[in-house]
């Protein structure tokens, strides 16, 4: 089963050490919900993960299928089939948001002739415009559009491992509900890593796995029944 692995993972950025030995599986078809207290470190390791070079990895490895990715480029994991579902995705004006699906799509997954027709069929289970499609890409979206419109990228290029840092942050009620909805859905052939500090999503997914980072490492994991002791006692109890 095709999965990332990472062993004693230890990070630094601007010198400052963010991961202090992490280990962590996430498994194709699995989804793996990654909680704890703002700045244990969760936004680092999917960065980490997908390659940012802004992050220093001075020990440990990320192997994914067995091979060891660390040296690999951006584009080269994402061919290998690891997204990263932004927490903040960013605007950036003069590309066209229809060209930028199709680019990324045809440069990872080739030419598709019915790529248009299957982009506007999946706006569509996202509640999403297809006036969007003329825009500069994620010019004039809301937060919550924002965030569907990552979704929707993993719709479309359907990768092996998907991480979704916060991706339900700024979302109302119903939207979360979909996203639950829509994770579960692609979770039969997608691993998700869902980093996340809403509780409330959690119902629509029933993650398989839930582990908690503080101060840069992994300190538990367990089941479903970790995410209820959470809302009974709170991360403090816990820890």
């Amino acid at each position: 089963m095709e999965q990332i692995d990472i062993k004693g993972l230890e990070v630094s950025v601007n010198g400052k050490k963010v991961l202090n030995g992490v280990d962590i599986s996430v498994q194709r078809g699995k989804i793996h919900v990654l909680m704890g207290p703002n700045g244990s470190g969760k936004s680092t390791l999917a960065n980490v993960i997908m390659g940012n070079p802004k992050y220093i990895v001075n020990a440990g490895s990320i192997k994914f299928d067995n091979e060891d990715i660390l040296k690999l480029k951006v584009n080269e994991r994402a061919k290998k089939g690891i997204f990263l579902a932004f927490q903040e995705p960013v605007e950036i004006s003069g590309v066209n948001t229809m060209n930028f699906l199709v680019t990324a799509h045809t440069n990872l997954k080739g030419k598709n002739p019915e790529l248009r027709k299957e982009i506007i069929k999946k706006m569509g289970e996202l509640n999403l415009s297809e006036l969007f499609l003329k825009r500069s890409l994620n010019e004039g979206f809301s937060g919550g559009e924002k965030k569907r419109f990552e979704l929707l990228q993993v719709m479309l290029l359907n990768p092996k491992i998907a991480i979704l840092d916060e991706i339900d942050s700024g979302m109302d009620v119903d939207s979360v509900r979909l996203l639950g909805e829509i994770t579960k859905k692609l979770s039969k052939d997608t691993g998700f890593l869902m980093i996340t500090h809403n509780e409330n999503i959690l119902d629509y997914i029933k993650p398989d796995i839930v582990s908690i980072m503080k101060d840069g490492k992994i300190i538990r994991s367990g089941d479903y029944q970790l995410i209820e002791q959470i809302k009974k006692e709170g991360y403090k109890q816990l820890i």
